[in-house]
């Protein structure tokens, strides 16, 4: 992708201003680049995507409504062309497996991003995958499989649909089956459907419970 005539435009979401604030500084100090929007949650960066069409969005792994990955996962479906990176405070296998199977291409840690950001967001703009020396390490490994659903990634959450992982958030945050029903354009009583059977499948007994597996999962930070 040339950028000397059409600006790179990237979309950044991030629930804290202060990390917005630098990934926009890191980003527009590069010629060609451009910030072409901002969000602060997860249902927001996918409307956003769908009606900028970024040529790349970068997106921290834990937002509020919905998580990183499932706002990339959307994102991918609907925007086959966007590049999406996710940015993560967990140094996790699990977590990176997950990203690359929605399609993601980069996956930083926070505290990695002014070192490998520009790097990584280069590479995407011209639709090739980016590794820290930690991922490349963990497929070098064989602990990784990038561009696959490992199978390691299904008894934890693959058991679960998107839109249960969506509710399971949604829930853990608080939010009332009214409220849910509203965010998702699903009726309430839809909503209660779901929670019973996302509950069942969980083997879970309290909102209490859904909570700790939301934390554990790092669906929600606390």
């Amino acid at each position: 992708m040339s950028h000397d005539s059409t600006p790179l435009r990237i979309l950044i979401a991030d629930d804290h201003d202060i990390v917005r604030e630098g990934l926009r500084t890191l980003l527009v100090a590069r010629r060609g680049w451009q910030v072409c929007g901002e969000a602060t949650n997860g249902r927001d960066v996918v409307a956003l995507a769908r009606q900028l069409k970024p040529h790349v969005v970068a997106l921290d792994f834990s937002m509020p409504e919905l998580n990183g990955i499932e706002a990339a996962r959307q994102i991918r479906k609907a925007l086959p062309k966007t590049e999406t990176l996710v940015l993560t405070m967990h140094e996790s296998e699990q977590l990176a497996q997950e990203a690359f199977a929605v399609g993601v291409r980069a996956v930083l840690l926070k505290t990695e991003v002014r070192r490998f950001l520009v790097s990584a967001i280069e590479a995407l703009s011209q639709h090739k995958p980016f590794f820290t020396p930690q991922i490349t390490e963990w497929v070098v490994q064989g602990r990784l499989h990038p561009g696959t659903s490992s199978a390691r990634t299904r008894p934890i959450r693959g058991a679960l649909t998107p839109r249960e992982r969506e509710i399971v958030q949604l829930v853990a945050e608080g939010r009332s089956n009214k409220e849910i029903a509203s965010l998702l354009g699903r009726s309430a009583k839809t909503v209660e459907t779901h929670r019973a059977n996302l509950m069942n499948k969980l083997h879970l007994q309290s909102v209490s419970e859904l909570v700790r597996y939301a934390i554990r999962m790092k669906l929600i930070e606390v």
